[in-house]
């Protein structure tokens, strides 16, 4: 099979060097299992360091399995859920959060990727209508799935609105440390302190070899948490597995250098295609990745050389990421494969 060092996904690249150095680490003797031993209870230790003395992680598998929980935690099968139409728990949890999350959703026009709040006022109708499933939640995606970051203002107005109506707040943050980064915030800042109640934090985008964490900031939903994710089969029995690595995540700041690189990639590689002939930039580079429509008869040969998803198969937007290995070399290489392409295909 072919090696293509591409730009499909931040979770195609491998494991950070210093993740994969905390596996092995671990990986000596023996331990408690289900989150009892002693490099687990240093990770929720450091959870509360840098989201406050009130957070409690739960460890998961995978993100749609985060998203899942935080549902669970927050919602009866009879409410419903105000999130954007483009969002991850939307579209890509094939149905997830309906059939195991037990909750409607509410799909909102977004702008750029972002919930508004004049959207999100007018999605808020029939309060105690039995006939209508009941809104109760607010998630947003930060930063978005078009690679966008909600200012820290728009974060501010949407959930003061939504404490003002007495939603619970969710942020779906598989990328969260790169808006952090973007916004020069702390976690706390971005969360507690705005009156988030659950945060779905990734992990696999950024450098983990496997491992998200449900981060619970709303006392009243941490009692039953434990039992929900057990329901939901995302109990770790080797639980030091995945907190080795967000130990190693977080404790010396690799989270930082990992956005700050995979961020800067993004940066360069718009810098060098958004002058490029029949190369159409498409949405602000806030994150990780870039947003581009580019002629249907390009793709097929460009795949060939570096992978990348086609967003959009009417108007042929592709969406191009970088990540914690992405290399400025990299980037150049695939300008000029753009520059060759469209040569080509003029000749």
């Amino acid at each position: 099979m072919k090696n293509l060092r591409g730009f499909g996904s931040d979770n195609h690249s491998g494991a950070h060097p210093q993740i994969l150095d905390a596996l092995t680490t671990v990986n000596n003797g023996h331990a408690p299992s289900y989150g009892t031993d002693d490099i687990s209870i240093e990770a929720h230790g450091l959870f509360k360091q840098k989201f406050g003395a009130q957070a409690q992680v739960q460890f998961v598998f995978n993100g749609t399995a985060a998203n899942v929980m935080c549902l669970r935690l927050a919602c009866d099968s009879y409410h419903s859920v105000l999130c954007a139409d483009v969002s991850h728990m939307n579209v890509d949890e094939c149905g997830a959060p309906e059939i195991l999350g037990h909750t409607k959703l509410i799909a909102l026009k977004s702008v750029n990727g972002k919930i508004t709040l004049e959207e999100a006022q007018k999605a808020l109708i029939r309060k105690g209508d039995q006939h209508f499933a009941q809104v109760k939640m607010l998630s947003i995606t930060q930063p978005t799935e078009l690679g966008t970051v909600y200012t820290y203002d728009e974060m501010k107005q949407l959930f003061s609105w939504a404490k003002t109506e007495g939603l619970l707040i969710h942020i779906d943050g598989a990328r969260f440390a790169n808006a952090a980064v973007l916004l020069n915030k702390t976690f706390k800042e971005l969360t507690t302190d705005l009156g988030v109640d659950l945060l779905s934090f990734g992990g696999t985008k950024n450098g983990l070899l496997f491992g998200e964490a449900v981060v619970i900031l709303n006392p009243d939903l941490k009692k039953k948490a434990p039992y929900v994710r057990k329901q939901l089969g995302q109990l770790p029995s080797k639980s030091r597995f995945i907190a080795a690595q967000f130990i190693a995540y977080l404790k010396a700041d690799l989270w930082k250098e990992i956005a700050s690189h995979s961020m800067k990639m993004a940066q360069h590689l718009r810098i060098l295609v958004e002058g490029l002939p029949q190369v159409s930039v498409t949405q602000p580079t806030d994150s990780n990745a870039v947003f581009a429509t580019i002629p249907q008869a390009w793709i097929k040969n460009l795949r060939e050389q570096y992978f990348f998803y086609v967003w959009d198969e009417h108007t042929f937007e592709c969406r191009w990421m970088t990540t914690w290995d992405t290399q400025l070399d990299d980037v150049k290489s695939f300008a000029k494969a753009l520059q060759r392409t469209h040569q080509e295909v003029h000749l």
